[in-house]
């Protein structure tokens, strides 16, 4: 029997929800894309915006060949189980799951998994997305813990099976968000205990539903039939800002919560919605659905429609609820990237982390004003979804009764339905999404897509090899981006070109070898992360394959490395424990220390003893100078 606690959730979703076969597509392995003539046709590193075969390029590409600009030696990889980082550069672990955010909470025991007393008191597990915040002199940051290590979160003796309502509400307690002050001294930075900023919001914490699908009859449950309330935020991967100062959290894997114990829906909007969210009668694992019945869709077929928003908190009123804009669509979330169009207007582009699956944009019909009421501006507005053609060119199809044929509420809680109406492209995973501050262009992480060329998505939708996507069962992954036209990201078009695409040269002389700007000296697979810091640079981090064999052979642990856009240099500048992912990026108010996830790592990394703890860490220059 398959253990379901220790799939991803690729594997899980491969277990239960196999796609038929589609090989049509072997056609395209024909064409070729020898690593020189296929990478010197599509990418074009620096080039504002490159069409396919005119070789036309904007003024920009003649600063292609600029030094980079690393402020570091770049290191090796690494298959240990420690942080690495350059000469000069020097790591401190600031929180670790189990750590104490108020002093009732100081007595928690990590050695068997911890109590459920007290686990919503503390610093939660798998530490995802991450922002800071500066509050009248007080530095806080709020920091996502995206899901559990059952097997190291409950005790030993269960080998990672929830026993009863008690494991799972630790579970839920230890997922969610946290939102914690911080302070530096002498001797480094410290949680401050029992700030009155800190704050654990969790798998129960009561959130407020806002925008057109609140009160709709499919987020009716026993829990609340008005439909306008919810509980609790699942799975909380990438996250974002405003332009006024709250922080973003993004649902993304939130079916793996639910289950059945009896009969699942056959309501065919029911039904048909839980097959492409992938909602299941056995769950992932968690067994919430067995001890809470809330999780249970055979007795509340409607609370899953109630997760996959993205969610609005006030980090410096912990008294205040959070929000679930429902108007930004309901898709597994990966981040939230918030610009500006040349009006004022709100603009939001984000990910669905699914093999297959489309990225999105919501423009707001407001304008944001500093100072202003910001009542609407992640709600009113229209929603869109990417379409990237073969010409280097692409559009933003607006997502509306008239182009899906769908009731305009049902648009935003089915959003991947919508998409498929409109016939958006289906990309490789399309996770963190990040725009440059100094230059009009968008960058949006495909992780990978072992799917891609060879079965459909989860909608039924081709995955034909070609455009941003242009490897078959791609396992190493690329970062496309994006120019809109007239320089204004409220437009509906632009041209795009893949600024990188991860690979092994050293064991692969064809496309999966990556693209002219990855080395045997800086090769990585399956970039997620990712951030702009204040001068420019492109900080790249990654969750794939750290076996150091075969096609990953030489590639180590994953890492984070640093992209110039103007060259397309790359360089390694982290690598994070064996086991781990490296993920979430924050930089404190002076920009003198970076703040970085390390999520379930190996071995017993960080205390050196007993349980591995996923943490936060802090990355500071030995000369105190800025490090972004």
């Amino acid at each position: 029997m398959t253990d379901k606690t220790k799939l991803s959730a690729d594997e899980w979703d491969e277990v239960n929800f196999p796609r038929p076969a589609e090989n049509d597509f072997d056609r395209v392995v024909e064409r070729a894309l020898s690593r020189r003539g296929f990478m010197a046709g599509i990418l074009a590193f620096g080039s504002g915006a490159a069409v396919m075969g005119t070789g036309i390029l904007s003024p920009r590409a003649a600063l292609a060949q600029t030094t980079a600009r690393f402020p570091f030696t770049p290191i090796d990889a690494q298959t240990d189980f420690e942080v690495h980082v350059p000469a000069g550069y020097k790591v401190q672990v600031l929180a670790k799951w189990g750590d104490a955010l108020f002093g009732n909470a100081a007595g928690y025991d990590v050695a068997e998994g911890g109590p459920v007393e007290a686990s919503d008191r503390i610093f939660g597990e798998n530490t995802d997305g991450m922002e800071t915040f500066s509050y009248r002199g007080h530095q806080l940051i709020a920091v996502n813990h995206e899901y559990t290590n059952n097997d190291i979160n409950l005790p030993a003796a269960q080998e990672g099976v929830p026993a009863s309502a008690a494991d799972v509400l630790k579970l839920q307690n230890l997922q969610g968000v946290t939102v914690m002050e911080v302070a530096e001294d002498e001797s480094g930075w410290k949680v401050v205990v029992d700030s009155p900023f800190n704050r654990r919001i969790h798998h129960n914490t009561p959130m407020t539903l806002v925008g057109p699908a609140a009160g709709h009859a499919l987020l009716q449950t026993s829990a609340d039939a008005s439909g306008m309330q919810a509980l609790g935020t699942l799975n909380n991967c990438g996250s974002g800002t405003t332009p006024w100062g709250t922080y973003l959290t993004c649902e993304e894997n939130f079916n793996g919560y639910f289950g059945a114990t009896g009969e699942m829906p056959s309501d065919e909007t029911l039904a048909g919605g839980y097959t492409r969210y992938g909602i299941g009668a056995d769950g992932w694992g968690y067994d919430y659905h067995k001890h809470d019945a809330r999780f249970d869709v055979s007795a509340n077929p409607n609370e899953p429609h109630r997760h996959g928003w993205v969610v609005e908190i006030d980090p410096t009123n912990p008294d205040a609820a959070p929000v679930k804009h429902t108007g930004l669509g309901r898709i597994k979330h990966e981040n939230a990237e918030v610009v500006l169009a040349r009006d004022g207007r709100v603009v939001v582009y984000m990910g669905d982390d699914e093999r297959g699956e489309f990225l999105y944009k919501f423009v707001s019909n407001g304008v944001y004003v500093p100072g202003g009421s910001t009542e609407g501006l992640l709600d009113d507005g229209q929603l869109y979804v990417a379409k990237f053609n073969d010409d280097m060119t692409g559009e933003w199809l607006a997502l509306t009764p008239e182009t899906t044929g769908m009731d305009a509420v049902e648009i935003l809680i089915f959003a991947r339905t919508a998409g498929s109406a409109v016939g958006a492209t289906t990309m490789d995973r399309p996770e963190w999404v990040s725009a440059n501050p100094h230059a009009c262009e968008v960058y949006c992480a495909l992780t990978n897509n072992t799917r891609r060329g060879t079965r459909t998505n989860a909608g039924g939708d081709e995955t034909p090899v070609g455009g941003p996507n242009p490897r078959e069962a791609n396992q190493f992954g690329q970062i496309v981006r994006w120019f809109p036209h007239d320089d204004d990201h409220a437009g509906t078009t632009f041209d795009w070109d893949l600024y990188v695409m991860a690979g092994n040269p050293s064991v692969h002389s064809d496309a999966y070898g990556g693209s002219e700007n990855v080395t045997a000296g800086n090769m990585f697979n399956s970039p997620d992360g990712m951030a702009f810091d204040t001068t420019g640079l492109l900080w790249i981090q990654t969750d794939g394959d750290d076996s150091n064999e075969g096609d990953f052979a030489g590639q180590g642990n994953n890492q984070m490395l640093a992209g110039d856009p103007v060259s397309g240099e790359i360089a390694r500048f982290l690598t994070g424990p064996n086991g781990s992912e490296v993920t979430g990026l924050a930089w404190s108010t002076d920009r003198r220390t970076m703040f970085v996830g390390i999520q379930h790592p190996g071995g017993s990394w960080p205390t050196g003893s007993g349980l591995p703890r996923s943490a936060l860490i802090a990355v500071t220059r030995e000369d105190g100078a800025l490090v972004g």
